[in-house]
């Protein structure tokens, strides 16, 4: 964490909301994922959040995630263990690019901060399990563990309909429109009529 103290009010009750979204499960889903994927010379941490925030924290981890779900061509050319801040947060920044290479939307993405400070961790989960469905999704053979950890994202279903098909769609009345089946409002009455003097 940064040397920043404690918060008062407002912010404590909003960095409380953040803090109440990050997912102990979820934890240990990316845990086992990364470490399969990586394999063991990523290590392991202690089950908790600040485990979690400190492995991931030099980014080194992060690099090398993203660059075992690349089959060629790798992303992140230099992974640097690196005790300095800017150098962490630099290895961090390349994780994010890489990932929104790798096809990550810009609505699912952490910021540096988000880690380096610990300020949204929920974040950071939300951005690796964003990575890990794509992976099962895109299904390269470069994923590495259960699918069943991450939902596969929907693909393109697109249909081809002949000519009389469409012909033939013409005519029918879809329920959208609503349909009355001919009946009208002739001799309905809805109370007394209107009188104009």
């Amino acid at each position: 964490m940064a040397n920043k103290g404690p918060s008062y009010g407002l912010s404590r009750q909003v960095q409380d909301k953040i803090n109440s979204k990050y997912d102990p499960e979820l934890e240990l889903i990316l845990v086992e994922w990364i470490t399969r994927q990586c394999g063991s010379g990523v290590g392991r941490p202690e089950q908790g959040k600040m485990e979690f925030q400190a492995w991931l924290k030099d980014g080194c981890v992060l690099s090398e995630l993203i660059n075992s779900l690349f089959p060629c061509d790798k992303p992140v050319k230099k992974i640097q263990n690196s005790c300095m801040a800017f150098k962490q947060m630099e290895q961090i920044s390349q994780f994010l690019t890489a990932a929104e290479k790798y096809g990550v939307t810009k609505t699912d993405m952490f910021q540096t901060v988000d880690l380096w400070e610990g300020k949204d961790l929920a974040a950071v989960q939300r951005t690796l399990s964003a990575l890990g469905s794509l992976a099962v999704t895109k299904d390269e053979g470069t994923y590495h563990g259960d699918p069943n950890w991450f939902f596969r994202k929907s693909q393109e279903n697109k249909r081809e309909f002949s000519e009389d098909q469409m012909k033939a769609g013409k005519n029918v009345i879809g329920l959208q429109m609503g349909s009355n089946k001919g009946a009208s409002q002739e001799g309905m009455s809805y109370g007394r009529q209107r009188q104009i003097l």
